[in-house]
């Protein structure tokens, strides 16, 4: 017997393809934050400050990788160098004001473009969908080691 894991395999190969509609109906371009980006701000907007050293860790990339994203963010004044707060060696990246904002605009961007997606289900289908997700993404989590934090 063929478990229902196939199923699961294909709907996540498809999702993994799929950008959210745009107002038009195709896929969003302008003012788009980058996907490294938009990974990025989350993490250190929940979790707070974090060295290079840190976020290598937490996304399982190599130093080199980060440094590229942490440069482009910093020229794109999402992110900044800071001290320590904890009085560390290393330097910190944290959140400026105009990172929290493109990330709170994409953020209800991707929102109202789910909100069509679903438009017919009910909000209780979205809150299985939900947890069920969130089920998912913890095992991954779980069997690779690195948890990531929940607001």
């Amino acid at each position: 017997m063929v478990r229902p894991t196939h199923e699961v395999e294909y709907e996540q190969m498809l999702l993994s393809r799929h950008g959210l509609p745009g107002q038009g109906g195709g896929r969003r371009r302008d003012g788009l934050l980058e996907r490294s980006a938009y990974i990025l701000l989350s993490r250190i907007r929940v979790q707070g400050p974090m060295s290079i050293g840190e976020l290598s860790e937490a996304f399982d990339l190599d130093v080199s990788t980060l440094n590229r994203q942490t440069t482009a963010a910093r020229r794109a004044g999402l992110v900044e160098r800071i001290p320590d707060p904890a009085g560390g060696m290393a330097r910190k990246f944290r959140i400026t004001e105009e990172g929290v904002r493109m990330l709170d605009e994409e953020r209800a961007w991707t929102i109202r473009a789910l909100d069509r997606v679903m438009a017919d289900w009910t909000d209780e289908d979205i809150a299985v969908f939900a947890a069920c997700l969130r089920r998912f993404n913890a095992g991954i989590e779980r069997l690779g080691g690195r948890p990531w934090p929940r607001p």
